[in-house]
């Protein structure tokens, strides 16, 4: 788990999960519609796949500077969209 600036001791707005993941699908420069956001006790938490760390750092740092003051926490991961370099060898 990987956590993310923040310093928010309440818990986020009803509806910011819905206003968190209209922004990253309709940012033109992201268009990011596999992420879900839940809303916990200590701030948000980030589920997805994505196909690079750059993208996944640009989304946190987008919903960073949105929401400076609200701790959320990644749990995005970075899935292998290359060819394989190697044949699989099945038994």
């Amino acid at each position: 788990m990987t956590q993310h600036r923040g310093t928010s001791t309440g818990p986020p707005d009803e509806y910011l999960e819905a206003e968190i993941q209209r922004a990253l699908a309709e940012d033109p420069s992201i268009a990011e519609q596999g992420i879900t956001v839940v809303r916990r006790e200590t701030g948000l938490v980030l589920y997805g796949e994505v196909e690079s760390s750059h993208r996944r750092e640009e989304i946190l740092r987008r919903v960073a500077d949105r929401f400076p003051t609200l701790p959320v926490t990644s749990e995005i991961g970075v899935v292998r969209t290359e060819a394989p370099t190697q044949i699989e060898q099945l038994p």
